[in-house]
């Protein structure tokens, strides 16, 4: 893709995002969104392989379904209470569509099906944008609404969330829908503790984000896509595998690493609002989780795929342009938990 055409669409993919996040009027958001999701389209079918241009077809169809249901919402909202102050959702059928909508958006269960085809279909570059900066948008609106979207959807479509993403991930062999089954179950903890916590789900977002980050940097560097390059990929890039089953067992939440954090604090908070059960299943089902995130650190570091050379070790020093990247959000993905003590008010 031309360089030009490139910069144009990244920009109107921040301005879309931008505008979402910065306005109070209805309809100023849905055209952020509008504008976010035309952008991101060509980004995902650029390559013109038949899964690209299929992936963009369902992302789009999604995308726009999603986004005409807010648009209704916002219009029953405003028809009932004369307004469109997204501030002020009073509507109970307009609170109910906004949830469906925002997680039909971000990929919750059960509207959650879009989200590994997608993934699949488009390079690893993309699937770095679509997880982490395609969810702040319609986060940001369900963390300005949090205390007003209707409370037992969200809480059963985020429990539900995080089932199925712990069993979608178990049978796969394609890193990109692991991911994405990865991206269905992170995003369930942080929908169930919403109308609980803003700020736990806000800290949840963030530490996907800076998790989620360094592992894809990691696997554009050494081009893994499927659980077969694992394996291969110890004799090219030795030190950088050993970070990469780091972060994948920090992705899962294993302490003492930064991943334990939010579901520390999320199933603290949950404990002491009574919610017992909830918290139950949510800890259960995470387990799930993390045996495919355990699967995958092994064979990234305890499998050496069979090599015709006799040459044990084939890394080379190499001069990469993802090296500063991943220098400086690897120790936040790592090492996170030791600034707990600092958010204790």
């Amino acid at each position: 893709m031309n360089p030009m055409i490139t910069s144009i669409l990244i920009i109107n993919l921040a301005t879309g995002t931008i505008i979402t996040m910065s306005s109070y009027h209805w309809l100023i958001a849905w055209m952020g969104l509008e504008l976010n999701t035309m952008a991101i389209l060509p980004i995902i079918s650029k390559s013109h392989h038949p899964r690209a241009t299929e992936a963009s077809t369902k992302y789009f169809l999604t995308q726009a379904t999603a986004s005409a249901m807010i648009l209704f919402s916002s219009i029953t909202n405003a028809q009932m209470t004369g307004q469109w102050s997204i501030l002020q959702l009073e509507d109970p059928l307009a609170q109910v569509l906004l949830t469906m909508a925002l997680a039909m958006k971000l990929g919750l269960a059960p509207a959650h099906f879009w989200l590994p085809e997608v993934l699949q279909g488009s390079s690893l570059k993309t699937t770095l944008i679509i997880i982490t900066w395609q969810k702040l948008a319609p986060m940001t609106l369900m963390l300005m609404t949090w205390n007003q979207i209707s409370t037992m959807t969200i809480t059963m479509m985020g429990t539900l969330s995080v089932i199925v993403g712990g069993l979608g991930g178990l049978n796969q062999t394609q890193l990109r829908k692991t991911i994405a089954y990865s991206s269905i179950s992170h995003l369930g903890w942080m929908a169930t503790i919403i109308t609980k916590s803003n700020k736990l789900a806000l800290l949840n977002l963030t530490m996907y984000i800076l998790i989620s980050t360094p592992l894809m940097l990691s696997l554009i560097t050494t081009s893994m896509k499927t659980t077969k390059d694992l394996m291969m990929t110890w004799t090219t890039s030795p030190m950088l595998t050993t970070l990469t089953m780091i972060i994948l067992l920090s992705l899962g939440g294993l302490p003492p690493l930064t991943g334990f954090l939010p579901k520390w604090l999320t199933l603290e908070e949950l404990l002491s609002q009574n919610m017992v059960p909830l918290a139950t299943i949510l800890a259960i089902t995470t387990l799930l989780s993390l045996f495919f995130y355990l699967r995958l650190s092994y064979s990234l570091s305890m499998t050496i795929a069979p090599s015709p050379t006799k040459t044990v070790s084939k890394w080379r020093l190499k001069t990469n342009t993802m090296t500063l990247l991943l220098s400086t959000t690897m120790p936040m993905s790592i090492l996170g938990l030791t600034i707990a003590p600092l958010m204790k008010p």
